[in-house]
């Protein structure tokens, strides 16, 4: 019995949700947890037994991010209707309403001192927000394609951002520029962090591989393909030793990156797990899926050394070969494949810890406070573009919910109909193969032009997007500048209010001292 309770087990699972679960994060304070759906609502689940569940409506389309501001006392969630919106996780449920982009909002996180908020957008930009004035600072336009997901660094000095581009960027949020862009990815990127000494930086993609980087020599030092499928989700533990990952293909992975092998494979979830995410001590973590459940899980292998774990396994499994030493820069053509005899644990223990926690719901926030930020509604050509995407790239075939799969279906239709209003009678004539192949990359690569479209078509949707992307770079100027023109403003009215209270000082003093000399008392001898 004492070597099972150093492998991770299941604690509880969280039923809530009636759709696809998106994204989750833990509170600071080690008290709640939050998570995202398909089904638009936020759920803020208490870890306490029995405790009451608290239920957020609000947001208008899929809730795509979610997290906790360091302090634990605001939540920050994103969403494809293209806002984001920092809860109060209580009763109250109120909540202020960014309208951040012109598309879909894929990510939002907070700066480690809680002062700023980090965006990404299918609208190719990345933008970075101040929380206390509740206000939008700048933007970078570097993205060719929709931007999955921003994160800053332990120290605030760099953003990560990655996207359908196949690139990771690194900003410097003193210069706004773009200090490094990496280009290794095989596929769209899903997913980048900063482990928590702000040394290395890791990106997951839809062609299932997980990298690290290490910044301080701008080398790719692991690459690991243990996934069988796109990993949509991954978490560095705080000990910056291990790392967990979410797949299409159902399992959760559980890396050792000392000795850089596959530790643990988890199989918890039915269908696609879409987000994972280690709690800030690293005794917990948390996974989502497809199956609509929010599964929390208790770490214990981080309890014991790697060489004690490992000794206990080799007694009942096969662990993976050795580490290969040439994972070190300049890389050798081997990757970390999956073993089969890869420890395996599945949490079949039937969960005795707590019933279902009875769900609160709480309406639409008692106040939105929208922001001068606020854009005009698109024509229905561009919203139809904006909203077809998927959320981090997850294919149909490996999505057991049936919503999800018809979201991630309609979206990849919406662009196959803009597809074959383009193409020529003998186009149509070709086989079933061709047609599903086209609407396959036209999902993966939505900006790329399919070599079978006439060249006038090509060279008119080149000029469409290169015409977008000035009209990008030139909001995000007006942007900059409606921000300067608003703080003048409010610092002349402050202005004005000050000296509006001093003359109304001014004149009471001198009423209340001439009222003073009429009664004074005539004294006469």
């Amino acid at each position: 019995m004492a070597s099972v309770m150093e492998d991770p087990t299941l604690e509880r699972h969280f039923k809530g949700h009636k759709d696809a679960v998106t994204c989750a994060d833990f509170n600071p304070n080690r008290k709640q947890l939050a998570s995202g759906s398909l089904d638009k609502n936020l759920m803020i689940w208490n870890l306490a037994p029995k405790a009451r569940a608290f239920q957020f409506v609000g947001h208008q389309d899929v809730i795509t991010g979610v997290q906790f501001s360091p302090s634990g006392n605001l939540v920050a969630s994103s969403s494809k209707d293209r806002t984001v919106r920092l809860w109060t996780p209580s009763m109250k449920g109120e909540s202020t309403v960014f309208k951040a982009h012109t598309a879909a909002v894929r990510s939002v996180a907070f700066s480690h001192d809680g002062q700023r908020l980090v965006t990404a957008s299918d609208d190719k930009s990345v933008k970075v927000w101040s929380v206390h004035r509740q206000c939008f600072i700048y933007s970078l336009n570097q993205h060719t394609n929709w931007v999955r997901c921003a994160r800053f660094s332990p120290d605030g000095r760099i953003i990560a951002s990655c996207g359908d581009d196949r690139t990771v960027r690194l900003w410097d949020t003193s210069t706004k520029h773009c200090i490094n862009c990496l280009t290794d990815c095989g596929g769209s990127a899903t997913f980048v962090d900063f482990n928590s000494s702000g040394t290395c930086i890791a990106s997951s993609g839809a062609d299932s591989t997980l990298k690290i980087w290490d910044l301080r020599t701008n080398k790719l030092i692991q690459h690991y393909r243990v996934h069988s499928a796109g990993i949509n989700s991954f978490s560095f533990h705080p000990s910056n030793n291990y790392v967990i990952s979410g797949s299409n293909d159902g399992t959760i992975k559980i890396l050792d990156l000392l000795e850089g092998r596959l530790i643990y494979t988890l199989h918890g979830h039915k269908g696609a797990v879409i987000t994972v995410a280690f709690s800030r001590a690293g005794d917990l973590f948390v996974s989502g899926g497809a199956d609509s459940q929010v599964l929390l899980w208790k770490t214990n292998f981080d309890s014991r050394s790697y060489q004690d774990v490992l000794l206990q396994h080799s007694r009942r499994s096969t662990p993976d070969p050795p580490p290969h030493l040439s994972d070190i820069h300049p890389r050798g053509p081997h990757l970390h494949h999956p073993q089969p005899t890869a420890i395996q644990v599945s949490p079949a223990v039937k969960d005795t810890r707590s019933a279902e926690p009875h769900v609160i719901q709480l309406g639409q926030s008692v106040h939105g406070n929208t922001l001068l930020n606020s854009w005009p509604r698109l024509t229905p050509m561009q919203s139809a573009a904006a909203n077809s995407h998927h959320y981090n790239g997850l294919p149909a075939c490996h999505v057991a919910n049936s919503r999800l799969d018809g979201w991630i279906e309609g979206g990849s239709a919406s662009r196959a109909e803009s597809t074959a209003e383009n193409e020529t009678r003998a186009d149509r004539k070709e086989g079933k193969g061709r047609r599903e192949e086209e609407v396959e990359m036209v999902q993966t690569h939505p900006l790329e032009v399919l070599s079978g479209h006439p060249s006038s078509v090509s060279s008119t949707l080149r000029h469409i997007v290169q015409q977008l992307d000035i009209l990008t770079q030139t909001v995000s100027v007006l942007e900059e500048r409606l921000t300067l023109t608003e703080d003048k403003l409010k610092e002349c009215l402050s202005h004005q209010s000050q000296i509006l209270k001093d003359l109304r000082a001014s004149r009471t003093r001198r009423r209340t001292e001439s009222e003073g000399t009429d009664e004074s008392p005539v004294h006469s001898t």
